[in-house]
């Protein structure tokens, strides 16, 4: 049977039982508008802040679980931002990065021993550097879309990750996040996954024991611009 016919046939046979139920077009236009306009879940008081409290309990969080914040007052200075952590961490000043459009519109020649490879992580990258598209201050999470702007291997496979999120991306609760993503991407083209990250990897499953990187890297820098 060709993929037309299966379709035909699939929509005879939900015809006929929307027919059956007595399904009418109001019942159906109330369930869409339902759908559209859905009552706000009960957000946490303590996501109730502005710009300036949403940016301490964002990074209180993250702290918490083990991550490095730093604050970049716009996006001239992240390069100097990105080199001086990597050089506080002993590492080579070589990262891996996706297609991010506003990754690469920014002035990495600023720092000119900065380098950039551009794909998917491979096993001998250390450093992957990922944009973020939004984040929740309530428990100090990050929002990451997958594609290939931002692959998830950049974001897992190193064992060091820096995350960078526009200050302007940052929110409340998780429910004005996924939002915000609703009205970046629009209707058909949401990104397939979205990966929410709070901290570097861990796991005490095995004898109650804490590994890092287990799963994920070990180091965490969240770098928020603006």
């Amino acid at each position: 049977m060709s993929d037309s016919a299966a379709a035909l046939r699939r929509d005879k046979v939900l015809g006929a039982i929307r027919s059956r139920l007595g399904q009418s077009d109001g019942r159906s236009r109330t369930a869409a508008s339902r759908i559209a306009g859905q009552a706000p879940h009960l957000v946490p008081e303590r996501s109730r802040r502005d710009a300036a409290g949403l940016k301490e309990l964002f990074a209180t969080q993250l702290r918490a679980g083990n991550a490095t914040v730093v604050a970049v007052a716009s996006e001239a200075d992240l390069p100097a931002a990105v080199a001086a952590y990597l050089r506080g961490q002993n590492l080579p000043l070589a990262m891996r990065a996706g297609n991010d459009t506003w990754l690469r519109a920014i002035d990495w020649s600023r720092e000119p021993a900065l380098s950039i490879a551009e794909g998917p992580a491979v096993p001998d990258d250390e450093v992957g550097l990922t944009h973020a598209v939004a984040a929740v201050a309530e428990t100090g999470t990050l929002v990451l879309a997958s594609g290939p702007a931002n692959p998830v291997t950049v974001t897992f496979l190193p064992e060091t990750s820096i995350i960078v999120v526009r200050a302007a991306d940052l929110v409340g609760p998780y429910e004005a996040a996924f939002d915000l993503i609703r009205q970046r991407y629009g209707r058909g083209t949401m990104p397939r996954t979205l990966n929410l990250v709070s901290g570097p990897s861990r796991t005490a499953d095995v004898g109650g024991r804490l590994v890092t990187g287990a799963h994920g890297p070990r180091r965490l820098c969240v770098m928020v611009v603006g």
